[in-house]
């Protein structure tokens, strides 16, 4: 399975979207600032995550939840502010 997933940094107050085939691995480089995305802060948190059963599918939905319109979705579900 491959994991769309939303981290966000209180300090930076920023959000990162992303997808893996390992979710905790990749969480666990996020923290340890082994992304240069998001190495300024070591205090991403999870705040939502889909699941796919294909990577292209989990591509598609990355690609949109960083468009306007899926910014505005995770917005109203609560995600981001």
């Amino acid at each position: 399975m491959y994991h769309v997933y939303v981290i966000k940094s209180d300090l930076l107050n920023e959000v990162y979207i992303g997808h893996t085939h390992e979710l905790s691995d990749r969480l666990s480089a996020h923290s340890l600032g082994h992304n240069l995305s998001t190495k300024k802060s070591d205090d991403w948190k999870l705040v939502h995550a889909e699941e796919y059963p294909t990577r292209s599918l989990a591509m598609k939905r990355e690609e949109y939840l960083k468009s306007g319109d899926g910014r505005r979705v995770l917005k109203l579900k609560g995600v981001t502010k």
